[in-house]
């Protein structure tokens, strides 16, 4: 389900888990912040977790984190929260203009937003989790934007709701933002609270084992908890899925902030819920992003195509940033008029002839030459297939690097030609990606390949003929 891109997305619970004053909200806040000490922290915030229920109960505990900000000058807050009304596939990405709060409109940052929903069929453009009509609207995220204006002022809006938040789903979103943000002055925000409805004892022991394994700065260990039952948190997957992406963004250890339940504000101790918050921190990034980034990808004309030394120059990047991550260097790639034009990219690792990595950008979100250095360190180092890249392994890689044109929706199958077009097909929530040369490899004709477009999207092989399936096509210069 699309959303408008036009679109600014209505509070759904002002008044009712907050106040739908502005002035009244803003007292309110300011009197949680007068409240709360600033607690110091080892290093930069690169994200925050925060709980997401009415602010008489919550409130005062996510104060505590979101007070850390003042001062802070962040471009793009990056917010992750849970659905509470139904499920749905992977994590939906806001596409509209914007979330409204009493406080005023929060902007939506369009182009990091079209970066991130992209990147992993899994996490995508979608209204499921953020739509104010049929369902429910949802608080997880809307709670948290009310503090952000205060602490912060002005900042742009990239908005995530998890559905389902199987342990696929959560490792595909935190590598998503982890190769997304790289080089973004953002912040990363997990909305979760903890257990639910046990008695105060009860509660403190599933809570505190979240607690020990947030603190601990271990996702894995934070899913055994709370798929084993041992722990209870009702945004687990957002809050596995930005410690992982902060993992691979600079983060070095979890600062735990404060903890209470709801009894201490209702006085009913027998059936309580859980709030923790939190700070992930680190070495801030000093890159920031090229303000260039998202702007429309020129055409391709054939005078445009890459020069040998062009391709020479884009496998020399991608070797040149796998071996600066493997022995921890700084590396900028050059930067070139010619390789400064938007498109997306594919980066390819093989060893022997055998596949050890391959992930690419679809759409056109910077410069090339920086697109093949983010795109050759993520398939060396974040490929969920297979174990990061060892430095003994550096001297047999293989680079290959597909460039790609924009897409092209495709009106009849005739239009499909092995060889030269890679295929996306796009149904609901599912969406899938083959590369031209793969085509060619197995040797498919255009149905096959279309089949295997449909498998690879996690659709049944005929589902190209459904009339609500989107087939777009593309080419590749591959070298």
């Amino acid at each position: 389900m699309r959303g408008n891109k036009s679109e600014i997305r209505k509070p759904a619970v002002a008044g009712m888990f907050y106040p739908g004053n502005a002035a009244e909200l803003a007292k309110t806040i300011a009197g949680f912040f007068a409240e709360v000490e600033k607690k110091p922290l080892e290093g930069a915030p690169l994200a925050l977790i925060a709980p997401h229920a009415g602010y008489p109960y919550s409130g005062k505990v996510a104060a505590t984190a979101f007070k850390l900000l003042e001062g802070e000058d962040i471009e793009t807050v990056v917010v992750v929260s849970p659905f509470h009304a139904v499920f749905f596939r992977g994590s939906s990405v806001y596409e509209g203009a914007g979330y409204e709060t009493p406080l005023g409109v929060v902007e939506t940052d369009r182009e990091l937003s079209e970066k991130i929903a992209g990147i992993h069929p899994d996490v995508y453009f979608s209204n499921m989790g953020h739509s104010t009509g049929s369902t429910r609207g949802e608080h997880a995220l809307e709670v948290m934007l009310p503090f952000l204006q205060i602490a912060l002022g002005k900042f742009k809006l990239v908005a995530i709701v998890m559905g389902e938040q199987e342990p696929e789903s959560i490792r595909a979103l935190g590598e998503t933002l982890g190769i997304a943000l790289r080089g973004v002055n953002a912040l990363l925000v997990a909305s979760t609270d903890l257990s639910h409805f046990h008695n105060a004892k009860k509660a403190e022991k599933l809570d505190g084992a979240v607690r020990a394994a947030v603190e601990k700065y271990d996702p894995e260990m934070l899913l055994n908890t709370l798929a084993s039952g041992r722990g209870e948190a009702c945004g687990g997957g957002p809050l596995a899925a930005v410690m992982m992406a902060t993992k691979r963004l600079g983060g070095q250890k979890v600062q735990l902030l404060d903890y209470a339940n709801s009894g201490e504000t209702t006085g009913d101790f027998t059936e309580v819920v859980g709030y923790f918050s939190a700070a992930v921190v680190g070495e801030r990034q000093k890159v920031k992003r090229d303000v260039t980034m998202g702007a429309p990808a020129p055409s391709r004309e054939e005078k445009d195509r890459l020069t040998d030394e062009d391709k020479k120059q884009l496998l020399q990047i991608a070797r040149k940033a796998v071996e600066a991550e493997l022995l921890q260097q700084d590396y900028r790639p050059p930067e070139t008029e010619r390789l400064s034009r938007e498109q997306g990219a594919f980066v390819t690792i093989k060893i022997d002839d055998q596949l050890r990595g391959c992930i690419g950008q679809i759409g056109a979100h910077g410069p090339l030459y920086k697109v093949v250095a983010e795109m050759a360190r993520a398939a060396a180092f974040e490929d969920p297939r297979f174990p990061k890249l060892t430095r003994e392994e550096l001297d047999r890689l293989e680079f290959e690097i597909s460039v790609l044109s924009p897409l092209e929706r495709v009106k009849s199958f005739n239009e499909i030609k092995i060889g030269r077009d890679g295929l996306i097909v796009k149904l609901g929530m599912h969406s899938g990606l083959l590369l031209p040369q793969v085509a060619t490899e197995y040797g498919w004709d255009v149905i096959e390949f279309l089949e295997q477009t449909c498998l690879k999207a996690g659709l049944g092989k005929n589902s190209y003929r459904d009339k609500f399936t989107e087939i777009y096509r593309f080419s590749a210069e591959v070298f």
